[in-house]
């Protein structure tokens, strides 16, 4: 048995989970996902708690089992309590700003960078448009915002400037010295 997969998934208050046709929708407070379970599992809910099995012991079906139990935890967390990444821009003028759904970001470039935001996600902006909270239900969405943001100025380790998560660290490198 997978050790991740046995663990049945605890639902919280105010959260609804439907299992049909191999597929699992998760609603609450913060929205509403949908998940498409692979065939070598079976979702079930029991009072209370969704739990996640698998049809026999080849290699394929355990890691679908521990995969889709982790999915299933992910979208309960969503709904009920969401996912943050936080963002800070540094270096000088460089800045982000939110008008009707997208980001517009100066990170030093001839032009500016104008990101739309997609339609579940929630991005808050701060200090001066140096800290950027990206903040939504469905966890993969909320890293794939924050990650194509930051690869648009990566770190760079001479400087630090650009665009980080904010509990990254950077390595810095001493430049060239002239004798």
């Amino acid at each position: 048995m997978s050790r991740i997969g046995k663990i049945p998934v605890e639902i919280p208050d105010k959260v609804k989970v439907q299992v049909s046709n191999q597929s699992v929708e998760v609603e609450g407070p913060k929205g509403k996902l949908s998940l498409k379970i692979p065939p070598m599992a079976k979702v079930a809910v029991d009072d209370n708690k969704v739990v996640v099995t698998r049809q026999d012991d080849t290699k394929p079906s355990k890691a679908q089992h521990g995969l889709t139990r982790s999915l299933v935890q992910n979208m309960v967390l969503g709904v009920s309590v969401g996912f943050v990444k936080k963002l800070e821009i540094q270096g000088v003028g460089f800045k982000a700003s939110l008008a009707n759904a997208k980001i517009t970001l100066n990170l030093g470039y001839s032009h500016e960078i104008v990101y739309p935001v997609p339609p579940s996600i929630d991005v808050t902006i701060e200090e001066n448009g140096t800290k950027v909270k990206i903040e939504g239900p469905d966890k993969a969405l909320v890293g794939k915002v924050a990650s194509e943001i930051r690869s648009f100025y990566p770190p760079e380790p001479y400087k630090g400037k650009g665009v980080r998560y904010s509990d990254e660290q950077v390595r810095r490198k001493e430049g060239k010295s002239v004798k």
